[in-house]
This record gives C-alpha cells, structure tokens and sequence, in this order.
C-alpha cells in the first residue's frame, strides 16, 4: 500500500484537489478520515484537555511504558501505524488502485506526528493566499462574518506556521502546490502531481466530474460538486470583498500582522505581494454572497446559536437535550 497526504488548511481547494487526483485509476480516497489527528493527542505527542480519564496520568503512563519497550518510541510508532495501515489498507482493498489519498485538514496540525509515523508517504501541500483561504472560511461557515469567525477558530494564525515550518524543512517527500495556478493551469499542475507520484499522466483527471460523484463526508459542500471541472472565477473574489469593506480590511491587518514574514514567503505570498490584488481589485463591484442550501442552513444555525443560553429557545434545546440523553442512556 502506498499513502499519499494532501496537506492545506481549510478552504485552500483540497477537495478540488482530491477529486482531480482521485480521478486517476491509481488512486483510491475517502472524504477526510480523520484517523491521524485522534491519534496523535494520546499524550505523547500531545494531550487532550476533556477525556472521560485522567489523561495526564494516562500521558505520563504511556511514557514510561514506551520508554520501556526494547525499541522505544519505534515500537510505539509501529504500533499506532499498525492501527492506521489496517484501516487505510482494508478500504483501499475495495478498489483496484494502488495509492490511498488522506485528505484531513486538520492533518496540517499534526505535521510532526505525521512525518514521523509515515516517513515514506508522499506529500501533496496546497497552499492559497491566506487572505483568499480565510474570506472562503468567513463567507462558507459564518455567513460573512469575518469577526465570527476569527473568534471561533482564527485558521491562518494555527495553519500558516505549522504549514511554513513543514514547506521550509521539508522533512518528508513534498510536491507544493499552489491553489491560484491549480485553478489557473489545471493540466499542468496535475501533470506534476503524477509524475512526483511515479504514476502515469492522465490529462482527463482534470474533468473530475466524469469520474462520477464523491462519497458523502467532511470536505466542501459548497463549490466542487457543482463544477465538473476547476474554475478560477472565485479566485480574486477575497480582495474585492476586502475593498469595499473597511473593517474586514483592518481585520486582516491584524491577522496577517501576527503572522512570520518567513511564514508568508514560505506559502509563496511575501509581504511585499501580499496585498497587490486588493489594490487592483478597489474599483470592482463588490461581491455577492454565495447562496444554497448549505449556506442557508448555517445562517439559520449561526442565528439560532447567537446568545442561545439567554434566549426562549435555549431552554427548549436544553430540555429536548436532556430528555435525548436519558432516553438514549446505556
């Protein structure tokens, strides 16, 4: 069996990416696993802070259980890969392709772990200019609200560094990839995912949709699966956003104040270039909002959720929660 990683932070177009590569008769995917992140906050590597255990007993347990193991932190390591070889493995059996595709965000957190578990696998990193990955955030899961949603999970300052560290070091086989010239150059850019792969080209890949609709799961619920191939049409939409609206603007100031000048070069994005296309993008309209389904039913979760501890409706959530509880009780 052979592992390939797409590594991107959320809204980087990893799904995009998958579908294009998962297209290739050789490839064989899932919608994000999400078997290494668990795994990797068992309290080795790091801890949880709620288990229903002592976890910093259990942590400290753990290693000096490992430390005394003949090969130490080896044997650990090939324990936990066992776990994750089998699964990898037994759904990789039900195809006839030879490389099995973990696309997990939440991977690109967990890179030291990761490297160290799957030395050998095969790293495809996607980046995209981070302002663009945290609009697509903002306008997907918070219908716009970029305060929202840098308050609930602030993205570019957790995955920026981890990702840079990773493109910088470059510990493991690593293709980089950015999403600007994927959607751009599709062809060009999935001919050079294959050959760092060692597989054939296949150019019709990039026509993803021919291939058939992907699995239900986590990934965007959003964009790809209305397209049957990529498009670039949302490309600059970020900064036209970021022109017409003064605070969001003053925002990401700050989130990319706080953020390495090495880090942003890393993604390929320096500073000096880093705002350029809001500055062509000031005389354009500003843009509309997505509209589907899926967008509607967040506006409806976000408006529901918005002080639910002090409203009338939390407090029959709370008793519908209570009585699920008791009624699904072991």
């Amino acid at each position: 069996m052979s592992l390939v990683f797409v590594i991107s932070p959320p809204r980087a177009g990893s799904t995009l990416l998958q579908r294009m590569m998962a297209a290739h008769s050789e490839i064989f995917t899932h919608p994000e696993p999400h078997l290494i992140t668990p795994i990797a906050h068992l309290g080795v590597y790091g801890n949880v802070d709620k288990a229903p255990y002592d976890h910093i007993n259990a942590a400290e347990a753990a290693k000096a259980f490992i430390a005394g193991l003949p090969g130490g932190e080896r044997d650990y390591l090939d324990a936990l890969r066992a776990y994750t070889d089998t699964l990898y493995g037994r759904m990789l059996s039900t195809s006839t392709s030879s490389y099995f595709l973990d696309k997990t965000p939440a991977n690109a957190l967990v890179l030291p772990f990761l490297q160290r578990l799957y030395p050998d696998a095969k790293y495809v990193v996607l980046t995209r200019h981070p302002l663009a990955v945290f609009s697509s955030y903002a306008n997907s899961f918070f219908n716009g609200d970029w305060s929202e949603a840098h308050a609930f999970n602030p993205i570019l300052e957790r995955y920026v560094p981890a990702m840079a560290a990773f493109l910088r070091e470059r510990p493991v086989p690593l293709l980089h990839l950015a999403y600007e010239d994927l959607v751009t150059e599709p062809e060009a850019q999935l001919e050079r995912v294959f050959a760092f792969l060692g597989l054939e080209h296949d150019p019709d890949a990039v026509e993803y949709g021919k291939a058939g609709p992907q699995k239900k799961g986590m990934g965007d619920p959003i964009t790809v699966n209305n397209e049957d191939r990529p498009v670039s049409d949302n490309v600059g939409k970020w900064a036209l956003e970021l022109a017409h609206d003064a605070d969001k603007r003053a925002l990401a100031e700050q989130m990319i104040g706080a953020l390495d000048a090495a880090d942003l070069e890393a993604w390929q994005w320096p500073a000096e270039a880093l705002w350029a296309p809001v500055e062509l993008a000031g005389g354009g309209p500003p843009p509309t909002a997505a509209r589907n389904s899926y967008t509607f039913q967040r506006r409806v979760m976000l408006a529901l959720k918005k002080d639910i501890h002090n409203r009338p409706h939390g407090k029959l959530v709370k008793r519908v929660k209570y009585y699920c509880d008791v009624l699904l009780r072991e």
